[in-house]
């Protein structure tokens, strides 16, 4: 786990899983889940996810290049091909940085998603498949 990962102070609901390598985790509760990246955490209720989607395009012989939609910000990521992923669309979250907290609103999270995880959070998120 990286040491530069902001501690998660405040859960909402019961702990049901948790995972974590290298630069990424994700923690699961009955009511939230936490997606962990260096100095950031973004807490999304279950409630607020619209739609978890697989993504098929992920390409796992180099990073993806994102930009916002003024082109200000770029970020590169890199996948990883061992580990299934999903576009989770959220109506909300909220961001925790060392700067601060902010509310973020109609979010797309493009994030590896072991299938437990999935599990758990389509359970306790009144989730369906179709």
């Amino acid at each position: 786990m990286s040491a530069d990962f902001i501690a998660i102070k405040n859960l909402l609901g019961e702990l049901k899983i948790s995972h974590k390598k290298g630069d990424f985790g994700l923690t699961v509760t009955d009511r939230e889940f936490v997606l962990q990246r260096p100095h950031m955490n973004i807490h999304v209720l279950l409630e607020d996810i619209v739609s978890i989607v697989p993504d098929h395009a992920v390409d796992a012989h180099g990073p993806k290049r994102f930009a916002d939609r003024r082109g200000m910000g770029v970020e590169a990521v890199r996948t990883v091909s061992s580990i299934p992923h999903y576009r989770i669309y959220v109506r909300a979250a909220q961001m925790h940085n060392r700067s601060g907290i902010m509310t973020l609103r109609g979010l797309l999270l493009v994030i590896p998603v072991l299938d437990e995880l999935l599990q758990v959070m389509a359970q306790h998120g009144g989730l369906q498949a179709l």
